[in-house]
This record gives C-alpha cells, structure tokens and sequence, in this order.
C-alpha cells in the first residue's frame, strides 16, 4: 500500500483517493517573470514521478499545474524590460516548456493561467465576503480576514498569535489584522486590471490557486503540492479561503518538496549561487540532471555541486553499461509482474514508502550487477531482466535512451570541448589499436587508448574480444 507523508497532518499516511481509481493532483507551478531554476526543476520533475507512479499503479490521474501570470514581479520585470506583460508571460512560458521537455516532464493535464480565471476568483471573493471572511478596505482593496478562520497556520504548525509578534502593518494598507491578506488589488495607473464589484483592479496571489484548483479538481480533491517554501503563507490561506468560501474540506494529502542547496549553502541569487535549467543543462545531459534530483528524498534538501552531477552521470553510466548489448526489443513485463518478481519488489517497496527515491535506485542498481552476472551465461534471463530495468527506469524518467546513443553522446559544451572526435574518427582508432594488439604491439595499444582517454573516450574491452567506448 502506497504511503505518503501528509505536511498537514505531519505523518506517514496509506494513500486512498477520494474515487477509488481517479487521482485528482494539484500542483502550484511557476510565476512566469524569469527562467527557471534548479528548485523550479526538482519540484517539477518530482511531481512528474508521483504521476507516472501513481500512473503505473493502474490509477487515471488528473494532473493540474498552474502558472502565475499576473503579480508584483511580473508587472516590475516587465517595466525594467519595457515589454508587454503578455510578450514577457508568453516568453517565460515557452522557455519553461522548453526545459521541461528536455527533463522529461509529461506535459499535465491541466496549465490554468490565473488571467484566465479572473472571473471564477471575482466569484471566490464575493462568496468570501458574503460569509464574512472577507471585508473592503478604507483603501479599496478587498482583505481575507484570517482571524475569522479558526485553524489557519494547521499546515505550517504556527499560531495565530506567534504570527503576530513583529508583523506591522504598512501604512498604505488598511488592515483590520496585520495578518489579513490581499485578495484583491486595487489598480495602480499603468497596471493591467480587470473590472470587479470592488473597482477596476487585479486577484491577490493566494486566491488564484484556490480558484484555479477549484475549477479544475473540484472543492475536495486528493493531493496538493509544492515547494517547501510555499507551506506559509501561500497554502495555508489557500486552505483559509478555499473551506471558507465552499464549506468543504480542501485537499486530503499535502507534499512539500525539500530546498537545493548549492555546495551545501541554500540556493539564493544573494549568495551568487543561483543556476538556471539551461544553464546546468549547457553543461550536462538533460537526463544526468533529472537523476541528480533524484537522489535525495523529496522532503530532504537537494545538494548541487559539479560533483554531485559527476556522481550522477557515473550512476547513469553504470545502469546503461548493464543494459549495452541487451536485446531491447524483449516486451516490458507488466506492472503486477514485476510488484510480484523478488527482483524488483524492492523497487516498489521503496516507492511505496513516501517515494524514497534513492531506495528505489538502489534496487535498479541490484538489477543491474545481476545482469552483468548473468549476460555471459544466460543471455535470455540478462534479456529478462534488462526489460525490468528499464520498466522500472521508466516509471523514473531514466533509462529510455538507446544505450549506446547514452553512452556515446556529448555530455554537453564541456564534453564537446574536450572530446572532438566523431564517433567514425574513434571507431577507427579502437580498429587500428585492435589491429596493434593482434601483432602484440601493446606500447602502440596503450598510446592510442591513452590519446583516447585524454579527449574523454573510454575504451571497454569485452571478454570476446569486441572493444565498445564511452565518453567520460
């Protein structure tokens, strides 16, 4: 039975969605000013595996992430730019999908856009207000009254009145309660707006993503989740005004993704530590990152370092060696099969234990020192078993490339710096080393694999003779 660590009720929980066979997810995606960075990237491909997971344990699954398209930063980067707010939007968004792709994130079901749903939030607010949650201010914006909600902090386990010890209000603001929030902005000149029973103006944060959710997954669904950092305020006021506004419990399970850290230190553009996707991926294959995300639990921080990505790459490098010289058109057992085969059960143990990550490559790992047991002696069972490698790789985003086309491809602008040679200039030098060997010239052996290995080419000599080649 799959376990999940709910953040609100601080525990491990057995999973079971509110329809027995329909997963509804949503996940607060990203606010649409900048490129993403590797934070951005580890939320997003995690839930991505929850999905596939959930997937291939025979569930449908209704996916919903969204993208912030109107705030504070968006409507400050456009004016340092001079740029429309919808060109800047519109530009973010395709850099976004562009490096999603190449992490190997499935596109989700759903991609609402909170400009989209001015309407449906102008709704959530009205009802807010006619129950009392919510109030206009002398200033003319329109304030959620946390006060009036009696658990709100229950996510991120803070009081209401420790909340208050050093929180002022500004003195633009008409607050009731210096905790109260915006949800709706009264426009500023210059400022895009849409017109509402409270006067021209724009949706605060927190309200889109309970509107948007609602919308989407209905006002009770199973799974909401998000970056750590996102715990407080931003979803414990969604939980404040979503069971406000519907009477209804909000969401039965909360996952929160852990931090990265840059060399041990948290990632921040203060410290001078803050890397982009596509910066990283200018250095290393797209698939090297997604495994670096992988290797730490989900709620644990994330450590970046260029050795770490090496370390990744050397793990990849391992699994796809065992799977070099397989038959890979040998079907990929079924998912009950393989929950059943001693094997690979480890491998389901693991992520049906809150998706311990690193447990499960850890299986993939056992798998592939099997295959290389076996693929001398019995071709059929390596065969075998490199499909449930690969099945299993699958559910993780990994191991779908052809290994060869894995091994023998530039790692990217540092590896193809250091290794310009074409795979037909090598496969000469690995024929004119055979050829030395053959008449026991190994000093002239020796200096070709050395000429090799210093452009980043490793050479592998199987036990029949035949050399295959890596880069590093």
């Amino acid at each position: 039975m799959l376990q999940i660590h709910n953040s609100l009720s601080k525990r491990k929980e057995t999973f079971s969605p509110i329809d027995p066979m329909h997963v509804r997810m949503y996940v607060c995606g990203m606010t649409v000013y900048d490129y993403c960075h590797l934070g951005h990237a580890r939320v997003m491909v995690f839930f991505d595996l929850v999905a596939r997971y959930l997937r291939a344990c025979g569930y449908r699954v209704t996916y919903v992430r969204n993208i912030t398209d109107i705030d504070d930063k968006i409507i400050k980067r456009a004016a340092e730019l001079n740029e429309d707010i919808d060109t800047l939007t519109a530009r973010f968004i395709r850099a976004m999908h562009e490096d999603t792709d190449l992490l190997g994130v499935l596109p989700p079901d759903g991609e609402p856009r909170a400009t989209r749903h001015i309407e449906q939030i102008k709704t959530m607010i009205a009802t807010l207000m006619d129950r009392g949650y919510a109030y206009r201010g002398a200033n003319g914006d329109v304030y959620y009254a946390v006060g009036r909600f009696e658990n709100y902090g229950a996510l991120s386990g803070q009081q209401l009145g420790e909340l208050r010890v050093g929180t002022r209000v500004e003195v633009d603001e008409a607050k009731q309660d210096p905790l109260d929030f915006v949800l709706w902005k009264t426009a500023k000149p210059g400022e895009p707006s849409w017109e509402s029973p409270w006067g021209a103006g724009r949706p605060g944060w927190h309200i889109e993503c309970s509107a948007m959710s609602t919308e989407a997954l209905g006002e009770h669904f199973d799974i909401h989740g998000g970056g750590m950092d996102l715990k407080f305020p931003h979803h414990d006021s969604e939980i404040a005004q979503s069971e406000a506004a519907t009477g209804q419990h909000f969401v039965n399970v909360w996952m929160h993704v852990g931090f990265v850290q840059v060399d041990q230190q948290k990632m921040s553009k203060s410290l001078g530590n803050f890397f982009t996707i596509r910066e990283i991926l200018a250095r290393y294959r797209p698939e090297v990152v997604r495994y670096l995300l992988l290797t730490s639990h989900y709620r644990s921080p994330l450590n970046y370092s260029d050795r770490s990505l090496e370390e990744a790459k050397a793990g990849l490098t391992t699994l796809y060696t065992a799977l070099r010289g397989l038959d890979l058109g040998v079907p990929m057992p079924a998912l009950q099969a393989l929950r059943a085969d001693p094997q690979t059960a480890a491998f389901f143990a693991a992520m049906d234990d809150d998706f311990n990550t690193p447990e499960a490559r850890g299986a993939l790992f056992d798998l592939a020192r099997e295959i290389n047991r076996v693929c001398d002696t019995d071709p059929a069972e390596a065969n075998r078993l490199g499909a449930c490698l690969r099945a299993l790789g699958g559910i993780l985003g990994l191991l779908q490339q052809d290994p060869n086309q894995f091994l023998q491809s530039d790692s990217g602008v540092l590896a193809a710096s250091k290794a310009a040679l074409r795979p037909e200039d090598i496969d000469s030098l690995i024929q004119q080393r055979t050829a030395a060997r053959e008449r026991r010239d190994y000093a002239q052996a020796d200096r070709i694999r050395d000429e090799l290995k210093a452009k980043g080419i490793v050479l592998e000599d199987g036990a029949a003779g035949r050399t295959t080649w890596r880069r590093e």
